[in-house]
């Protein structure tokens, strides 16, 4: 299933992260364990934050996934379902041929 993972990541935490490397590698980890479709990173609410968009093939994934950023950075995370246009017109056909 396509997720969009949303983080607010802790300002002084990422503060320190920035200074010591942990931030950076901690990224670059995450993005080698989901090889998002796509990944922003930038403000929301006066924080550092990201989306990632994945596939995520199993809900057992998240906290080998997600657990850094916690412990590292007091993240504040959501996860939802996510769809592209594909998945919407598919989603939308359906629902029009089961009327």
């Amino acid at each position: 299933m396509r997720v969009m993972l949303r983080a607010h990541l802790d300002t002084a935490a990422t503060n320190e992260g920035i200074k010591t490397g942990a931030l950076p590698q901690a990224i670059k980890k995450l993005m080698g364990k989901v090889k998002p479709e796509a990944a922003y990173f930038g403000l929301h609410e006066g924080v550092r934050s990201c989306w990632i968009v994945f596939d995520l093939q199993d809900s057992s994934q998240m906290p080998p996934l997600m657990e850094d950023l916690f412990l590292q950075f007091n993240a504040e995370l959501e996860v939802g379902p996510v769809m592209n246009a594909e998945d919407l017109a598919k989603g939308l056909a359906a629902m029009e041929s089961s009327s």
